[in-house]
């Protein structure tokens, strides 16, 4: 057999060794599924409390067609219900996982092993995120339709960009959970990072409240940074916030951060190696 021969077959075993992690981390995710069907109730009283909320700051205005930050009441309700569901398949922990396994030093066996860590950790999120698309998304989103005036596209073009803003929402927000992780190479404890920026995504993402509702200066700066990559820009689209072309720029808006993201996790990962250390070991 070639050179050339050997390293196909090799990619393929690699790119093969990948798709396990998958399946493996949806496998694992199916045999504790009774917490996610607790975690559909948690997300429905989630968006419950908020669409309550919203409502009372509507008022009388809300049932007229008033807006608020160009959010009708009827749109603020599906912004509030896909975003809490779209949550549901781009979060994961991978930030703690990577952190777990530096602290304990197991990350020493994973970066002698043939292949490339980070890669890992991203396709155990993406198995993760298809379970929790399939088995927590589709399924509280379904809930939330029947108990609250969620309005859905008619666009099919809207569908189709929502879909594909969603699958960068988890690469981007997985992609700052790695970062996070790594970091623990450097401060060693990063228990406070982890709570800081888990505050920060939901928050300055658009999750909590529309960047649209932001103070002006804060708005304009919050616009400048990848956090509203992750829910405002998808959720904006689903509720016709932004419409036809405007979909593909704010998916251009996506893409520039998943590449600009790319620059500094993959200088940590390989500062990481350089710096390895076992802490107590």
């Amino acid at each position: 057999m070639s050179s050339l021969e050997t390293k196909k077959s090799g990619r393929k075993l690699l790119l093969g060794a990948y798709i396990d992690f998958i399946r493996i981390r949806f496998l694992t995710m199916l045999a504790y599924r009774v917490n996610y069907y607790t975690g559909i109730l948690i997300y429905s009283l989630n968006i419950g409390v908020n669409y309550f909320t919203w409502k009372a700051i509507y008022g009388e205005g809300g049932s007229a067609g008033a807006a608020l930050g160009g959010f009708t009441l009827t749109q603020m309700t599906s912004y509030l219900a896909v975003s809490w569901m779209a949550r549901a398949f781009y979060f994961n922990n991978l930030d703690r996982e990577i952190s777990t396994d530096i602290r304990d030093g197991s990350i020493a066996i994973q970066f002698i092993r043939p292949y490339n860590y980070v890669m890992v950790k991203m396709m155990q999120g993406l198995g993760e995120g298809m379970f929790r698309f399939m088995l927590f998304m589709i399924p509280g989103m379904t809930i939330a339709m029947l108990l609250f005036p969620v309005q859905l596209p008619t666009d099919p073009t809207a569908w189709t960009g929502f879909l594909v803003m969603l699958f960068f929402s988890f690469l981007i927000n997985t992609q700052i959970n790695v970062i996070t992780g790594l970091s623990a190479f450097f401060v060693e404890n990063n228990e406070g990072m982890m709570r800081m920026k888990r505050v920060i995504v939901d928050l300055f993402s658009g999750l909590i409240v529309p960047i649209s509702l932001f103070p002006g200066w804060l708005s304009s700066i919050l616009k400048l940074l990848p956090f509203q990559a992750i829910t405002y820009l998808p959720g904006s689209v689903f509720t016709g916030q932004v419409k036809g072309v405007g979909i593909w720029n704010v998916l251009g808006i996506q893409i520039f951060w998943f590449l600009a993201l790319l620059i500094p996790m993959v200088w940590l990962y390989h500062a990481a190696r350089q710096r390895l250390f076992v802490q107590g070991g």
